[in-house]
């Protein structure tokens, strides 16, 4: 059924672009491309940079979660400087390298919470926040949630 859905958002793209098959998707609440194991929900999605630049430093952030992402960081990458990058960024985005970069992160840390059942030190470090606490501020900011009850509710859901 997945294969016939991804099948039909390549061809709205193909055929109307890809800001209507977007569009499609967050209604279908999908991604318009996923790969094996991700979640439907993606903040790489939601961003939508224009261009392939900032599409792969969203890229290389995501494969380097656990590090330091500097401005400086994610502007070598892409070969920019941090000056422009960030001016890039913002304008293709809308946000900020650093609220993307944090997005990335809860994001990855609320997935390994739903599918895991490692410690939330373990999954902060891994995810790159300082700390568990640190984690569970940005978890409240963004879902008004702490990350043990984001637990319980999809070892609740599991359950049906």
């Amino acid at each position: 059924m997945t294969a016939g859905l991804d099948l039909a958002l390549a061809m709205v793209e193909k055929d109307l672009g890809a800001q209507v098959a977007r569009s499609v998707a967050h209604k279908l609440v999908m991604q318009q491309r996923r790969s094996g194991g991700q979640s439907q929900h993606s903040e790489m999605l939601d961003l939508a940079p224009k261009s392939d630049r900032i599409q792969n430093a969203l890229n290389y952030a995501r494969s380097h979660l656990k590090q330091p992402l500097t401005v400086q960081a994610l502007a070598e990458s892409v070969h920019l400087s941090p000056r422009q990058f960030s001016r890039v960024f913002s304008l293709e985005t809308g946000q900020s390298p650093a609220k993307a970069i944090e997005k990335l992160r809860i994001e990855a840390a609320r997935l390994m919470i739903e599918q895991s059942s490692h410690p939330l030190d373990v999954i902060a470090k891994e995810t790159g926040f300082r700390d568990r606490s640190h984690m569970r501020e940005a978890f409240m900011r963004d879902f008004r949630l702490p990350p043990q009850a984001i637990r319980r509710n999809a070892r609740g859901s599991d359950s049906l």
